[in-house]
Protein backbone atom coordinates (compact mmCIF):
# COMPACT_ATOMS: atom_id res chain seq x y z
CA UNK A 1 0.00 0.00 0.00
CA UNK A 2 1.54 3.50 -0.83
CA UNK A 3 2.51 5.22 1.77
CA UNK A 4 0.41 8.70 0.60
CA UNK A 5 -2.93 7.07 1.66
CA UNK A 6 -4.39 5.27 4.36
CA UNK A 7 -7.73 3.53 4.54
CA UNK A 8 -9.67 4.91 8.05
CA UNK A 9 -13.31 4.04 9.41
CA UNK A 10 -14.87 7.03 8.11
CA UNK A 11 -12.73 7.21 5.00
CA UNK A 12 -9.06 8.13 3.66
CA UNK A 13 -6.96 10.18 4.62
CA UNK A 14 -4.41 11.54 1.72
CA UNK A 15 -0.79 13.28 1.78
CA UNK A 16 -0.30 15.52 -0.60
CA UNK A 17 2.01 18.07 -1.81
CA UNK A 18 0.90 20.81 -3.73
CA UNK A 19 2.57 23.39 -5.87
CA UNK A 20 0.31 26.94 -5.81
CA UNK A 21 0.25 29.42 -8.92
CA UNK A 22 0.98 27.03 -11.51
CA UNK A 23 0.06 26.88 -15.18
CA UNK A 24 -2.76 24.29 -15.25
CA UNK A 25 -4.34 21.68 -12.53
CA UNK A 26 -3.11 18.67 -12.31
CA UNK A 27 -2.08 15.48 -10.93
CA UNK A 28 1.26 14.85 -11.26
CA UNK A 29 1.73 11.28 -9.59
CA UNK A 30 3.68 10.30 -6.50
CA UNK A 31 6.43 11.95 -4.68
CA UNK A 32 9.09 10.18 -2.45
CA UNK A 33 10.39 13.32 0.14
CA UNK A 34 13.92 13.09 1.46
CA UNK A 35 12.74 12.10 4.58
CA UNK A 36 11.41 9.03 3.15
CA UNK A 37 7.84 9.94 3.10
CA UNK A 38 5.29 10.08 -0.13
CA UNK A 39 2.94 12.54 -1.09
CA UNK A 40 0.93 12.81 -3.88
CA UNK A 41 1.99 15.58 -5.78
CA UNK A 42 -0.61 18.40 -7.22
CA UNK A 43 -0.29 21.73 -8.89
CA UNK A 44 -3.45 23.95 -8.72
CA UNK A 45 -3.58 27.76 -10.94
CA UNK A 46 -5.31 29.33 -7.51
CA UNK A 47 -2.91 31.66 -5.58
CA UNK A 48 -2.06 30.63 -2.02
CA UNK A 49 -4.50 33.88 -0.71
CA UNK A 50 -7.30 33.28 1.54
CA UNK A 51 -8.06 29.53 1.27
CA UNK A 52 -8.24 30.03 -2.23
CA UNK A 53 -5.43 26.96 -3.77
CA UNK A 54 -6.33 24.94 -0.22
CA UNK A 55 -10.19 25.10 -2.24
CA UNK A 56 -8.56 24.52 -5.56
CA UNK A 57 -7.42 21.26 -4.29
CA UNK A 58 -10.14 20.12 -2.30
CA UNK A 59 -11.63 20.55 -6.12
CA UNK A 60 -9.38 18.92 -7.97
CA UNK A 61 -8.95 15.80 -5.32
CA UNK A 62 -12.93 15.50 -5.51
CA UNK A 63 -12.89 15.54 -9.02
CA UNK A 64 -11.02 13.00 -9.56
CA UNK A 65 -11.62 10.67 -6.86
CA UNK A 66 -15.67 11.00 -7.76
CA UNK A 67 -16.54 12.48 -4.50
CA UNK A 68 -18.40 15.92 -3.84
CA UNK A 69 -16.20 18.53 -2.15
CA UNK A 70 -18.20 18.28 1.04
CA UNK A 71 -16.45 15.20 1.42
CA UNK A 72 -12.96 16.33 1.93
CA UNK A 73 -12.14 18.03 4.92
CA UNK A 74 -8.48 19.85 4.45
CA UNK A 75 -6.87 18.21 8.59
CA UNK A 76 -3.76 19.80 8.54
CA UNK A 77 -1.23 21.90 6.57
CA UNK A 78 -3.34 24.91 5.79
CA UNK A 79 -1.09 27.38 5.14
CA UNK A 80 2.03 24.62 4.15
CA UNK A 81 2.25 22.91 1.01
CA UNK A 82 2.75 19.60 2.71
CA UNK A 83 -1.16 18.99 3.20
CA UNK A 84 -3.42 16.04 4.82
CA UNK A 85 -6.81 15.54 3.48
CA UNK A 86 -9.44 13.24 5.00
CA UNK A 87 -11.99 11.86 2.21
CA UNK A 88 -15.45 10.81 3.78
CA UNK A 89 -16.97 7.62 2.11
CA UNK A 90 -16.37 3.89 1.88
CA UNK A 91 -12.64 3.29 2.26
CA UNK A 92 -12.31 0.07 -0.01
CA UNK A 93 -13.59 1.81 -2.55
CA UNK A 94 -12.04 5.02 -2.11
CA UNK A 95 -8.62 3.43 -1.88
CA UNK A 96 -9.36 1.98 -5.29
CA UNK A 97 -10.10 4.90 -6.60
CA UNK A 98 -6.87 6.96 -5.21
CA UNK A 99 -4.78 4.19 -6.48
CA UNK A 100 -5.64 4.92 -9.82
CA UNK A 101 -4.39 8.37 -9.69
CA UNK A 102 -0.64 7.38 -9.39
CA UNK A 103 -0.38 4.11 -11.02
CA UNK A 104 3.11 3.36 -11.20
CA UNK A 105 3.09 4.52 -6.99
CA UNK A 106 6.91 5.57 -7.58
CA UNK A 107 8.71 8.42 -6.79
CA UNK A 108 7.84 11.03 -9.77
Amino acid sequence: MPGWYRPGPAGLALVVRVTPNAGRDAIEGVERRDDGSVALRLRVRAVPDRGKANAAVIALVARALGVPKSAIVLTSGATARLKTLAVAGEADELARRAALLAPADGPA
